[in-house]
């Protein structure tokens, strides 16, 4: 059986018009050395019979459509069904630059101690793709390495991880609803290896379905009191619900005393979509060819 170097794994429920514009674009980029795992919660708008097809053809090689508990199980699911060496995590409405992620790949592939890389990622709401802002964990990752902090918060839609480091960080925490705010968390006060990118393997497209936890403002608060005792995380200014997929349109958080509330932003048609994701993909990828990124290690 041939050697999969890296397994891209996605979790989607009831969001068609994205999923296809992810999984087309990246079944186009894909290696022979590589692999898509795509784990569906038993969607109802035609996505797994999409699947189903994806997969008779050959064009993704692993995929489940069945019910989840939450999200963080969907993942777990696809990250235990993976054969990759590597794991990357895509998430069906982002859009990924798949050029950055392959020198990532090469990179651990080249430094098997590593057992993390993350990078800078860029965020824009889907119904205004003219601002994009540009994010870092630069700061936090070099008072990490420094060690002066015993944790830091960064998004894993960005990430890659080595699958043999599951073993000592774990799996998602699905009582968490901010589950990847919490596992970059653990990730990193557990002394993992990580490798910062200074490139951009990411954009975060927020928008009118991005909620896809129900969540209140206590929720959210309990989750952070209890993240800080677990892993001594000081916090940097920066909302933890920022770094979670439950986060509603990134930067533009409104609360009011006990619950989030989202600015009422409808979808554009899919056509419409297309467009725009059009244009973010050549963004993503016209920026990392704009500059030299560097990798920088714990050293």
């Amino acid at each position: 059986m041939p050697v999969v170097n890296l397994s891209y794994i996605i979790a989607t429920y009831n969001r068609l018009p994205f999923l296809k514009i992810t999984l087309e674009k990246l079944i186009s980029e894909l290696q022979p050395d590589e692999e898509i795992v795509v784990i569906d919660g038993d969607s109802i708008d035609g996505t797994k019979n999409y699947l189903q097809e994806l997969f008779n053809t050959g064009k993704i090689q692993r995929f489940i459509s069945e019910p989840d508990k939450n999200q963080a199980q969907a993942w777990n699911k696809a990250m235990l069904l993976a054969n990759g060496i590597i794991l990357k995590k895509v998430i069906d409405d982002d859009v990924f630059c798949y050029e950055s992620i392959r020198k990532c790949k090469a990179y651990m592939l080249d430094h098997p101690d590593v057992d993390v890389v993350i990078s800078d990622d860029l965020a824009a709401l889907l119904n205004d793709n003219a601002a994009i802002e540009k994010r870092t964990r630069l700061p936090q990752f070099e008072k990490w390495r420094n060690g002066l902090i015993a944790s830091f918060s960064f998004s894993d839609v960005n990430i890659l991880i080595r699958r043999s480091a599951l073993s000592y960080i774990g799996l998602y925490n699905t009582s968490f609803t901010m589950m990847d705010w919490e596992y970059s968390l653990r990730i990193s006060y557990l002394k993992t290896n990580i490798v910062y990118f200074t490139g951009y393997n990411s954009l975060t497209v927020a928008h009118a379905q991005t909620v896809t936890s129900s969540t209140n403002k206590k929720s959210l608060t309990n989750e952070g009191d209890k993240g800080a005792i677990l892993y001594n995380y000081l916090g940097d200014n920066s909302e933890t619900s920022n770094w979670s997929k439950v986060k509603i349109f990134i930067g533009k958080l409104v609360y009011e005393r006990n619950k989030l509330v989202p600015p009422i932003i409808n979808n554009p048609d899919e056509k419409s979509i297309g467009v725009i994701y059009d244009y973010y993909y050549t963004y993503i990828n016209a920026l990392n060819q704009s500059g030299s990124f560097v990798f920088l290690g714990q050293d």
